[in-house]
């Protein structure tokens, strides 16, 4: 399958503000990048970077006014997410050391606070694949879907109060509850083709029978059309901007996702 991705963003700035932006999708496991574009507002410097987890990173300093950025690609992924029913727990002794910190609580995933829980979801289960199935399953079940909802991230221990949330907020509780069994899981962000109401979007990977694989409490039917752009241990390693100075929400921000034919690419 062959996508288009946009996204416009539009900032008010009173005062010089450096921003730390993640908007690049990278080529890599399941997807390629064929084009992409990425414009910004005329006269400003920009360099990049790669976090810690391969993110590609841009920073600039947006002077005061009217910023705006401007990016698509054109991204070949899988028509489906690959799915692996009695993929196996991977025994921590055997789990690549990078992946060791995937398993701890972080800032949003207070896994050490869900292990009763967790048990409990996946009580009879095969250890592994079908565990996190159970707790995605349980996610879309239990946990209230609500687009818009909230600007800033929740912990999962205040998602699982609130028994709702943005998918963002999904993924933390998901996380925590597969950590909580010992099982590396991390926070992806990007695209979802035929997302409603359309906008980036969030959801989690766990680590299995050797591999990553997708799950997302929001899609009720075959989960596909997932474009990457980054992965960390929760939002705060995600963000797709960083600004540091006076708090600047976008004034506009529009995304969109769309089906192209591969002779164009």
């Amino acid at each position: 399958m062959w996508l288009k991705t946009s996204c416009d963003l539009t900032f008010e700035l009173s005062v010089p503000t450096p921003f730390i932006l993640m908007l690049r999708p990278r080529s890599g496991g399941s997807q390629w990048v064929a084009s992409e574009e990425y414009r910004i507002s005329s006269g400003v410097s920009v360099t990049e970077c790669t976090d810690i987890y391969g993110n590609l990173c841009q920073r600039l300093i947006a002077p005061p006014g009217i910023f705006e950025i401007r990016t698509s690609a054109e991204v070949r992924i899988a028509d489906f997410a690959e799915q692996a029913p009695g993929a196996a727990f991977v025994e921590i002794q055997n789990l690549p050391d990078s992946f060791l910190h995937y398993l701890l609580p972080s800032r949003y995933c207070e896994s050490d606070r869900f292990g009763d829980m967790a048990t409990q979801i996946a009580e009879g289960k095969l250890p592994g694949y079908d565990q996190v199935l159970a707790i995605e399953n349980w996610l879309r079940s239990n946990i209230k879907y609500e687009p818009g909802s909230s600007n800033l991230p929740l912990s999962a221990v205040d998602v699982n109060f609130m028994q709702s949330g943005v998918c963002r907020d999904l993924a933390h509780l998901g996380i925590a509850l597969c950590r909580s069994l010992s099982i590396p899981a991390r926070m992806v962000v990007g695209y979802l083709y035929k997302l409603e109401p359309m906008d980036l979007h969030a959801w989690f990977e766990a680590y299995v029978g050797g591999k990553w694989y997708t799950f997302d409490a929001v899609p009720t039917g075959p989960k596909g059309g997932y474009v990457v752009v980054g992965f960390g241990r929760d939002a705060a390693d995600v963000a797709i901007s960083n600004q540091f100075g006076p708090a600047a929400y976008p004034t506009k921000q529009v995304v969109r996702v769309e089906q192209i034919d591969s002779k164009l690419c």
